[in-house]
C-alpha cells in the first residue's frame, strides 16, 4: 500500500494495529504448511509447521507472553487467529507436533529475510579490519529435559540436569546470528566448539575467538577456507620470536606490551604447526585467579586463570595491534548477545525439549533478530524489543519509534525519514 510519507499524512493506528510485521512473516512461511503432513491421511492436522514458528515468534514479541500455557490462552483470541490464521491448539498437540516438522526447512525464510539486512555502523577502529567481522563461541541451554540424546550434567549442588549446547557466530555487521548449530553439551568429539566451527568456514571472515580456539590446524583450516582469525591462546604457550615490532602512541595507550611474529607451537610435530607466519600481541590485564563453584567461593564460576597479559595471536599482520586488541576486547559483545538470546528473547525458558523443538525455537529467534534488524538497522536490546513490541501491537507510533531510534546519542544512527520507515514495512 502506497502511502504519502508527509508529516500530514501520520501512519493510522489501522495501519500499525495488531501485528502486521509477522503477517509478513506469514507469507514467507506458507511455503512450509504442509510440512510434517504425509502421515496425515485424514487431513485433519490443525497445528501446522508455519503455525508452530508464527507461535513461537508471537513468545518472543510479546514478553507478557512467558509460557506454553499463556500462548496457548493468547491462541484462544478470535482477534488474532484472524490476523495470524492460527487456531487454538492443545498442550499435548504442540509438544509432539515439531517431531515430525523439519527445522532445516526454515534456513529458506531466513536466507530471504536476511537479504534485506541493514548494516549497523561499525565502531571506527574496525573498519580497518578485512571481511565480514565473525564473533565465535558457544553457551549451554539447561533444561529439565528428559530426551535420550541430551546429555546428563552434574550441577555440583547434587542436583542434574539435561542441556543442550548452542554454537553460534555473530555477524559484527549486523548483529545477527550467520550460523549455528545445537549439540550436545560436553564440548568433545563432534560437540567440540574448534570441530563445530570448522564444519561452518566460509571464505572473506574475520573469526574472533577466545582460547578454547586456539589449535594451529583450525588457524590452517581459517586460512585455507580464505578467511582470518583473532584468537586468544593460552598463558603458557611456547613460540619462537622472529621479528619484534616497534610499539606506536596508540599501541602503549591501548596497554599493549609486545607486538611481535613468532612461530608457535615449537614442541608440535611439524603437520600440526601453523603454516603461515603469526603474530603474537600481549596485553597487559588485571590477574586473575580462577574461583570454582560453591557458596564458600561465591556464586558460579569466574573463567580460567590469567597472569596479568592477555595473549592474542592473528594471521592480520597488516593491522595496527592497537585494532587487534579492540577487537578482541569487542568480542566481549557476543556474551552480551547470548545474555540477550536467553533473558529477553526467551531462550532461557524452551517451549520444547525435543531436539527438533529446540532447533525451531533458535531458528525462531533468528528470524526475530532479521525482523529487529530490518526494523531499526541497530543492535538488538531488551528496550528494543520492547518498544517494537508495543509499535506493532499499535500502542507506540512511528514518531515514538523514529524518535528513540534517531536518539543523538546513538553513534554511527543517521536520521530516519518517515517514508523510508514505511518502505522498510512494506506499505
Amino acid at each position: 500500500m502506497a502511502t504519502d510519507g508527509g508529516a500530514d499524512n501520520p501512519i493510522t493506528f489501522e495501519q500499525l494495529a495488531g501485528i502486521r510485521q509477522l503477517r509478513r512473516v506469514a507469507t514467507l512461511l506458507s511455503s512450509v504448511h504442509q510440512a510434517g503432513c504425509d502421515r496425515d491421511k485424514a487431513g485433519n492436522r490443525e497445528l501446522h509447521f508455519d503455525d508452530y514458528v508464527l507461535l513461537i515468534l508471537l513468545f518472543f514479541f510479546n514478553p507478557m507472553i512467558d509460557s506454553m500455557r499463556t500462548l496457548q490462552k493468547v491462541s484462544e483470541l478470535p482477534e488474532l487467529q484472524k490476523r495470524l490464521g492460527i487456531r487454538r491448539f492443545s498442550l499435548g498437540s504442540f509438544s509432539e507436533s515439531c517431531r515430525v516438522f523439519d527445522p532445516s526447512m526454515l534456513q529458506a525464510v531466513v536466507d530471504q529475510l536476511a537479504s534485506g539486512l541493514l548494516p549497523v555502523e561499525r565502531e571506527r577502529l574496525l573498519k580497518e579490519l578485512p571481511g565480514r567481522l565473525t564473533l565465535v563461541d558457544s553457551t549451554v541451554l539447561r533444561t529439565i529435559c528428559t530426551v535420550a540424546e541430551a546429555m546428563f550434567l552434574p550441577l555440583g549442588d547434587g542436583r542434574h540436569s539435561y542441556a543442550w549446547r548452542l554454537h553460534l557466530q555473530l555477524d559484527v555487521d549486523h548483529h545477527v546470528p550467520s550460523a549455528w548449530e545445537i549439540t550436545e553439551p560436553k564440548n568433545t568429539g563432534k560437540s567440540d566448539e574448534k570441530n563445530v566451527l570448522r564444519r561452518k568456514l566460509a571464505a572473506g571472515h574475520t573469526y574472533v575467538m577466545d582460547r578454547w580456539y586456539a589449535q594451529f590446524t583450525l588457524w590452517n583450516d581459517i586460512r585455507a577456507k580464505g578467511s582470518s582469525y583473532v584468537c586468544r591462546v593460552r598463558d603458557n604457550s611456547a613460540y619462537e620470536i622472529i621479528e619484534d615490532r616497534k610499539l606506536g602512541d596508540e599501541a602503549v595507550a591501548a596497554g599493549i606490551i609486545s607486538d611481535q611474529v613468532v612461530n608457535m607451537g615449537l614442541s608440535m610435530p611439524a603437520g600440526k604447526r601453523a603454516n603461515h607466519p603469526t603474530r603474537l600481541i600481549c596485553i597487559r590485564c588485571s590477574p586473575h585467579e580462577k574461583r570454582g563453584k560453591g557458596k564458600r567461593h561465591g556464586a558460579g564460576q569466574t573463567g580460567p586463570t590469567s597472569d596479568g597479559v592477555l595473549r592474542i595471536v592473528t594471521d592480520l599482520l597488516d593491522v595496527p595491534a592497537h585494532i587487534i586488541a579492540f577487537l578482541y576486547e569487542y568480542r566481549w559483545s557476543l556474551e552480551v548477545f547470548f545474555r540477550f538470546l536467553k533473558q529477553t528473547l526467551g531462550c532461557r525458558h524452551l517451549l520444547s525439549t525435543r531436539i527438533e523443538g529446540i532447533q525451531i525455537q533458535i531458528y525462531a529467534a533468528v528470524i526475530c533478530c532479521l525482523l529487529l534488524n530490518q526494523l531499526t538497522g541497530q543492535k538488538p536490546t531488551k528496550w528494543m524489543v520492547t518498544l517494537m513490541s508495543l509499535y506493532l501491537q499499535g500502542l507506540a507510533t512511528d514518531a515514538d519509534v523514529l524518535r528513540e531510534l534517531n536518539k543523538p546519542d546513538r553513534k554511527g544512527v543517521k536520521l530516519r525519514a518517515k517514508d523510508e520507515l514505511w518502505k522498510k514495512l512494506g506499505y
